[in-house]
């Protein structure tokens, strides 16, 4: 990190960077400049309304402080400081998180219960400290330009920076269109890094270190406790309480998302009750049958009786928002489905509130996917590989995919891959979906063909695994890839933060609680996965708590509407605008007649298969990005701005 003035002065610099972030804190802004340093921040005041105001120093002004997101377990941690004599000037987390660093250093991180991303300027070592929380909830970006590190809560705000020019990296594309998400620390966005979950970055004396501080750790195949399920279901449920309850802490309502499925109702039926003036509580609905969840939203509302509204997607609703939830992604996406969510925190805001609870992370660390299951049909089915039996435990899988039902035996065994893909794969689990996903790459150009050379986004995956990771159960391994890569990179973010965070909402997540997390990975897989029931234990602890429709309702993922949503003439216009064989021809990136014959094919009527929807919604937000970051960049909208900040 190094010193970088231009004409105009810090504050200016700091200002401007923070405003294109500002949309994260509308509540408040700050600056903090010294030798060597410039921080500024955008506050969405949710603990310490009136006395929280960042950045923050310590009483003797040599440490200072710039905090994103929530430190849940603040008040205990405060009391402890307090017996060891602390004094504190506020009520607010981001002094305990000071004063805590003041007091043990980088071992803070240790002692943290929550979701953040924060810079501490350490003035008497010269030292800047970054870190972001255990499973990638908060997100934090930096890049170097000269000898100055920058960092951001949003590359936006990076994009001012003189010499930081939006330039598509070619490599995360492809890591788009493999897993949905680009491998951190790479973005879409060549040049810039997202910090990794879980890790701390140090910058001092003109070097830069990045180590974790913490990272997900499931037992050896051979050491699996399978312990008693009724001890491990009460366990769980005092952790899970716990877990609502300090995510309830605020000094301003919260309420919940409520889906219909079985995460997000359980996390509204204990919250419920530690909401004194009843519990709000917001979903999405759909025109569209195969999507909508009105019905079980309804039903759980009704049984916990909260005070419940939604807001309706109509396809033309989700292609009108569509660009929005680009630019707030700040990378292609393969769904739609953050634009329905962006939506919704618009529906959260404008009733007045900014806190949200959700069942995010229960999938992943309990085993709800279906991809846990087909996993486990297909190693099944591979240890008969002529078995015409066996695959016929496929149909079981997908009932929200009536086609699937109607295929032959023999053609869902060779879909799925089932005695082909080795066991031993590292990426066994997983493989199917690469396939399906990387399927949209017919529509590469030749030019990006020759760029990516011999690239394989699932083997450089694969080469970023633990060395422990042969060890574990093949359903740990599975868990470990889904909650390691697709759960920060794309649930946490492009649903996530991103779409909340754009109308200054904030998502709490109380399974991915740390202590939740670890309990889970030390659960048995039976416990997880028992047969071909996702969510044992989950299921059980929802006895009495939750209807029991919604315990036993089948999986059924957030879905929306995709290339069906981009039919009316509105979205049409700009869509044409994006997908032109000029438009396409000018980004190099895609085949232009390809791309046309793919969208003349989607004004006809709606695409069937996931490969042409993944492939038209890829290439539209590809385009999209393209245009509002790369284009605009390089016509001066964003103008040059230079400080180093973390907002929001």
């Amino acid at each position: 990190m190094g010193e970088t003035t231009h004409p105009g002065g810090k504050e200016r610099l700091l200002n401007g960077m923070a405003e294109a972030i500002a949309h994260r804190g509308p509540d408040g802004r700050g600056t903090f400049t010294a030798d060597g340093v410039g921080l500024a921040h955008v506050r969405l005041s949710i603990v310490g309304l009136s006395d929280g105001r960042q950045p923050m120093s310590n009483s003797t002004g040599d440490i200072v402080i710039t905090f994103n997101g929530e430190i849940f377990n603040y008040v205990e941690l405060r009391d402890e400081l307090v017996a060891k004599g602390h004094r504190f000037r506020t009520q607010t987390d981001t002094e305990v998180l000071l004063q805590l660093y003041e007091s043990v250093g980088e071992q803070c991180l240790q002692h943290l219960n929550g979701d953040f991303a924060f810079a501490i300027w350490d003035g008497r070592r010269r030292r800047l400290l970054l870190a972001r929380d255990r499973m990638g909830v908060r997100p934090l970006f930096y890049t170097r330009s000269g000898d100055t590190l920058y960092f951001a809560s949003e590359i936006k705000a990076l994009l001012e920076v003189p010499g930081v020019e939006a330039e598509l990296d070619p490599f995360a594309l492809d890591q788009i269109f493999t897993m949905w998400a680009p491998i951190a620390p790479r973005t879409a966005f060549k040049g810039i890094l997202e910090l990794d979950p879980g890790h701390v970055l140090i910058a001092q004396g003109g070097q830069v270190t990045d180590r974790a501080y913490w990272t997900m750790q499931f037992p050896d195949v051979r050491d699996i406790d399978p312990g008693r399920i009724a001890d491990r279901q009460e366990e769980l449920q005092a952790l899970l309480t716990d877990s609502v309850r300090l995510r309830m802490r605020a000094d301003v309502p919260v309420g919940a998302y409520l889906s219909g499925g079985l995460d997000s109702s359980l996390i509204t039926a204990l919250a419920a009750p530690m909401a004194p003036s009843g519990l709000n509580t917001f979903s999405v609905t759909f025109d569209s049958a195969e999507h909508d969840e009105s019905s079980f939203q309804r039903l759980v509302a009704e049984s916990l009786n909260t005070h419940h509204r939604s807001v309706r997607c109509a396809g033309s609703e989700i292609a009108s928002c569509f660009p929005d939830a680009v630019r707030h992604a700040e990378r292609p996406v393969l769904r739609t489905a953050p634009a329905p969510l962006y939506r919704l925190s618009g529906l959260v805001r404008g009733e007045g509130m900014k806190v949200v609870l959700t069942g995010e992370g229960a999938d992943e660390v309990f085993a709800g996917y279906d991809i846990f299951r087909e996993a486990r049909v297909r190693r099944f089915c591979g240890r008969q590989p002529h078995s015409r039996i066996r695959p016929h435990l496929f149909r079981k899988l997908y009932p929200y995919l009536p086609g699937l039902k109607q295929q032959s035996p023999q053609y869902l065994a060779a879909y799925f891959g089932a005695g082909t893909d080795r066991p031993d794969d590292l990426l066994f689990s997983h493989r199917p979906r690469f396939r399906s996903t990387t399927a949209a790459k017919i529509f590469y150009s030749d030019e990006l063909k020759a760029t990516l050379g011999r690239y394989d986004a699932a083997e450089d995956l694969a080469s970023r695994l633990p060395p422990d990771f042969r060890r574990w159960h093949p359903l740990h391994q599975a868990q470990y890839l889904e909650a390691r890569f697709l759960l920060p990179g794309y649930i946490l973010s492009s649903q996530g933060d991103r779409m909340a965070m754009a109308h200054g909402v904030e998502g709490r997540f109380p399974f991915l609680d740390h202590r939740v997390v670890e309990f889970a990975c030390r659960l048995s897989p039976e416990a997880k996965l028992k047969g071909l029931e996702e969510k044992h234990i989950l299921r059980r602890l929802a006895k009495g708590l939750v209807p029991d429709t919604i315990i036993h309702r089948p999986k059924q993922p957030y879905r929306a509407p995709d290339s069906s949503s981009f039919l009316d003439g509105q979205a049409q216009a700009y869509v044409g605008e994006c997908l032109s064989e000029q438009a396409i021809a000018g980004t190099g990136l895609f085949n232009p007649r390809a791309v046309s014959r793919l969208h003349e094919k989607s004004r006809s009527r709606p695409l069937s298969g996931f490969r042409d929807n993944a492939a038209f919604v890829g290439i539209l937000s590809t385009q999209l990005w393209h245009r509002q970051f790369v284009q605009n960049n390089r016509h001066g909208v964003a103008s040059a701005r230079v400080a180093a900040p973390v907002a929001g």
